[in-house]
């Protein structure tokens, strides 16, 4: 039995980093681009500032990339703050992301400009009647953009069935209230 003790934290931290490894490694759906690489803020920036690439963490540490996790840390007292993708996408898209939201986390997705609501959606809404959300888990938020408009859904139920949208525009993640995280962050251009 101690043997088996001593074993356990070590277990453990292989666990851990093969968890790691993996969610770093992640490969995008057939047709799809990562806007995310897994290991740092390539790619991503503040509105009207430079880009992050190669940095781990925003300049400000609001933003952080580890293990395939692209995390918005909470700012005390509450502090609003968007990370935009240095691209803009001015084609039809389909936009596949997961998000893990601490309780009472509140943020959003802009597409384009517009911003979906993404939160814990039970407490904080407005997407309080979800039946497929899991709190403090991974949720897939897909959205599908086709002439200036979004169809958006997590875990399969409809969000938001006609968003209006701009002709072109980025991708941004915002940070608000509490902690959320951010993994497989991809898209697909539509023909």
């Amino acid at each position: 039995m101690r043997t088996l003790l001593l074993r356990f934290p070590v277990l453990l931290f292989a666990v851990a980093v093969t968890t790691a490894v993996f969610a770093a490694d992640f490969t995008p759906d057939p047709g799809f681009v990562s806007l995310f690489n897994g290991r740092d803020l390539t790619g991503w920036k503040y509105t009207g500032g430079s880009a992050f690439d190669s940095m781990t963490q925003s300049s400000d540490g609001r933003y952080s990339a580890a293990g395939g996790i692209l995390t918005v840390h909470a700012h005390t007292p509450r502090q609003i703050s968007q990370i935009w993708t240095v691209r803009e996408f001015p084609k039809d898209f389909i936009l596949k992301l997961e998000f893990r939201a601490e309780v009472n986390a509140d943020s959003g997705i802009f597409i384009r400009k517009p911003q979906l609501q993404c939160r814990d959606y039970l407490v904080a809404g407005p997407y309080k009647e979800l039946k497929k959300y899991k709190p403090q888990d991974w949720n897939e938020i897909v959205v599908t953009v086709k002439g200036g408009v979004a169809v958006c859904t997590c875990n399969g139920e409809l969000l938001e069935a006609a968003l209006a949208l701009p002709p072109t525009g980025g991708i941004g993640l915002e940070g608000d209230r509490g902690q959320m995280e951010y993994r497989h962050i991809q898209l697909k251009e539509l023909p």
